[in-house]
């Protein structure tokens, strides 16, 4: 029988990068079937034994860091700097989730109040058994490994579907792992189309998906799980917003909005799509944002637009800003596929498609506002709620507007920040999505809590749970809670 194939492309040159199958039902379900198999002799380890073999999963990645940038930089397009910096975010995750599992994790007793005094009691975070992790392209190192590292370090297998578009980054990182854990398939990965990744969520066997992608596709995914009740953690898309209050270090925030906005070609769920600047410091922020914007270059700065399908998008969003409000930088000649250059319109309408949708490209469309109050009500009167940033030197101020952000993470004086620091969760709210990875929210969402009450000794007069329980019983509960909790608080 002959298996179905498929081309990854360079999506810069058109040039074929690898051939990979495509994977049907049937090959899913026997890689679940191993997973099971693994999971079990994983989950046994002790926890000091997964760390260890996690470590050197970490190193074995390190060691190879540049050859895997390469294959980034081949199947995205993305500049070889850029998927370096991806590769390296990855590894500081994994290493914080292989030596945090334990502590996060670990068996740990708990208070059982008055009531409870005879009993002991535990909490302990157990692994699930099969996770399987549904990739994206746009960052097909750092994003899934969010997810991969730590479910690994809850003591699960994995099954790994990467994007269709960067199936080798999947299919490596796989290879890498079977270098530190030669004895079971702990993490695999299968290659195909969207029918791969359905198979995969539709599979019983499997205890959690986590899905990265856009917030359509994460419907169906759902949908897939709900006829077995498998729960899913959904990052999806974004839409995110960068304030800029009166007493921000212009240039700093200028700088910080044009990466944030125009690295990796904006293809970033937490990019910079939306700008609110106050309007006492409008003009001279937008003088430091053309400034810097007349040096950026694609081809040299960011690559291509990976999925050629979202040019699309791009071109419709930039004519509807185009239509309705200023143009800055770009316009409608700016999509030369596959690259795009940087596109910036002030004055567009907040009902307009470039605002309200994620368009997923080098675009950002800026705003005047009264005040930060204003540019907050304006960044919170979206469907996503991902990640947004606050430039404001006032501490007190930025981490008020920040807190209030209905996102699930805010960086402040700095843009996409938080994503560096693996002890934060990532999620988002809304259209976004729900659940997180990252942390110890991370680890925690890949595995199922227990929770163990254990009966020290008989309290005398007090056998509440029984049918010989008699009204003398009774009362001595009811003056014992009154005493401990009758109490009003004035």
């Amino acid at each position: 029988m002959t298996t179905l194939t498929f081309d990854s492309l360079n999506p810069a040159t058109g040039e074929v990068v690898g051939s990979h199958p495509k994977h049907s039902q049937d090959t899913v379900r026997q890689a679940v079937g191993r997973a099971e198999e693994a999971a079990a002799w994983w989950a046994a380890l002790a926890p000091a034994e997964r760390r260890r073999r996690l470590l050197d999963y970490k190193a074995v990645v390190t060691q190879n860091l540049r050859e895997l940038a390469d294959l980034v930089h081949r199947e995205t397009g993305k500049p070889t700097g850029d998927a370096v910096l991806e590769i390296v975010l990855a590894v500081t995750h994994i290493d914080w989730a292989a030596r945090h599992a334990e502590k996060v994790l670990g068996r740990r007793r708990v208070s059982t109040g008055m009531i409870g005094m005879n009993l002991a009691a535990t909490l302990e975070y157990l692994p699930l058994g099969v996770v399987g992790v549904i990739g994206p392209w746009n960052y097909p190192v750092f994003t899934p490994m969010g997810s991969i590292a730590y479910a690994l370090a809850a003591g699960n297998a994995v099954v790994f579907k990467p994007s269709e578009l960067t199936p080798g980054v999947g299919v490596r990182l796989a290879e890498l792992f079977a270098e530190s854990v030669p004895e079971h398939p702990v993490l695999q990965t299968v290659t195909g189309l969207g029918e791969t990744g359905a198979a995969l969520a539709a599979d019983p066997r499997v205890k959690k998906i986590a899905f990265t992608g856009s917030t359509a596709t994460a419907k169906r995914v759902m949908a897939a799980c709900a006829e077995n009740l498998t729960p899913i953690v959904a990052e999806c898309g974004g839409k995110d917003a960068f304030i800029v209050d009166a007493d921000a270090d212009l240039k700093a925030a200028a700088d910080a909005c044009l990466w944030g906005a125009m690295s990796n070609a904006g293809q970033t769920c937490v990019g910079v799509e939306r700008v609110y600047v106050v309007d006492a410091v409008y003009e001279p922020f937008m003088r430091e944002l053309k400034e810097r914007v007349a040096t950026v270059r694609p081809g040299e700065h960011y690559g291509p637009i990976t999925m050629p399908a979202q040019l699309d998008v791009i071109q419709r969003h930039i004519d509807d800003a185009v239509k309705s409000g200023n143009v800055v930088t770009g316009g409608q000649d700016a999509v030369k596929a596959p690259y795009v250059d940087p596109v910036i319109v002030e004055d567009v309408p907040e009902d307009s498609p470039a605002v309200r949708e994620e368009t997923f490209g080098p675009t950002i469309t800026v705003r005047r506002t009264t005040d930060a109050q204003e540019a907050l009500e304006l960044a919170n009167a979206s469907a996503y709620g991902l990640a947004g940033t606050i430039f404001s030197r006032n501490a007190r101020r930025a981490m008020e507007l920040a807190r209030l952000m209905r996102t699930g993470m805010t960086a402040i004086n700095s843009v996409i920040s938080f994503a560096g620091v693996p002890a934060l969760p990532f999620g988002g709210v809304g259209d976004s999505g729900f659940g997180r990875i990252h942390g110890a929210d991370g680890l925690r969402e890949f595995a199922r809590p227990k929770a163990i009450s254990r009966q020290r000794f008989a309290l005398p007069g007090m056998n509440l749970t029984s049918f010989s329980r008699g009204a003398d019983e009774l009362e001595r509960l009811i003056r014992l809670v009154t005493f401990l909790h009758g109490r009003r608080k004035r």
